[in-house]
């Protein structure tokens, strides 16, 4: 994908002066701002759990570009996820992959990376590839809430990413889980299957585990080590 991007200073600006104009106000004016000022060079990235995020940009920005990341370690469902996805809203899926098979890295890096360097196994499968994916872009949206966790609890609602020099655009930001939960009720929302099979954060297969009841919802995200993030939203 080939876009005119404007020039850093000029975004950063943008970026400020929305975060103040922005702040508190509902995630269908969010998207509509992010519409009007990006047009094609604004995009959305998933995980694929469920469909709000994706629902509400295909509502303000038909057509919006919805970058999803394969990485080669994926549950089913959440394949099946995407594809739902991809079929039931106005919105144009692009999928990315790692430079590297998951065969290809186990040669370079010796087999199940996962486990001994978790956070270099998350860079070259996810934090890279959606790098190079928003060259082409100025603005993307992701669909963190600070409810998530306490890594999360200070996003803005509009950022600059100073290591990608783009802007970052957080919707959902201020939601609950209650209002999630109504929203996909209300809409019927396209969700992952597993959000049902004690799963109620999903990222890779190997790298995630059932949530006991009484437990944090990412607990069983890389469980028993300290990392909390893969890196995206870092």
């Amino acid at each position: 994908m080939t876009q005119v991007v404007r020039e850093p200073d000029e975004l950063r600006r943008i970026a400020i002066r929305a975060a103040g104009e922005l702040d508190g106000a509902p995630a269908e004016a969010v998207l509509d701002w992010a519409a009007a000022e990006f047009g094609e060079r604004f995009a959305v990235a998933t995980s694929m759990q469920d469909a709000v995020l994706t629902h509400l940009a295909s509502r303000s920005l038909p057509g919006v570009d919805v970058l999803f990341l394969d990485t080669g370690y994926h549950f089913e469902e959440t394949l099946q996820t995407r594809d739902a996805v991809a079929s039931t809203y106005d919105v144009t899926l692009r999928t990315l992959e790692p430079s590297q098979s998951v065969a290809e890295q186990d040669a370079t890096y010796g087999a199940n990376l996962f486990e001994r360097d978790p956070d270099l196994c998350c860079a070259l499968r996810k934090t890279h590839p959606l790098d190079e994916a928003l060259d082409g872009y100025e603005a993307w949206a992701t669909g963190v809430r600070r409810s998530e966790a306490i890594t999360r609890r200070d996003t803005p609602v509009v950022s600059f990413d100073e290591r990608r020099e783009r802007i970052k655009v957080a919707p959902i930001v201020a939601w609950s889980d209650a209002d999630v939960e109504a929203y996909i009720a209300e809409h019927a929302i396209v969700t992952n299957p597993l959000l049902t099979q004690g799963y109620p954060s999903i990222g890779c297969a190997t790298c995630t585990r059932r949530v006991a009841p009484g437990e944090d919802a990412r607990a069983g995200r890389w469980a028993g080590r300290d990392k909390v993030e893969c890196g995206i939203n870092t």
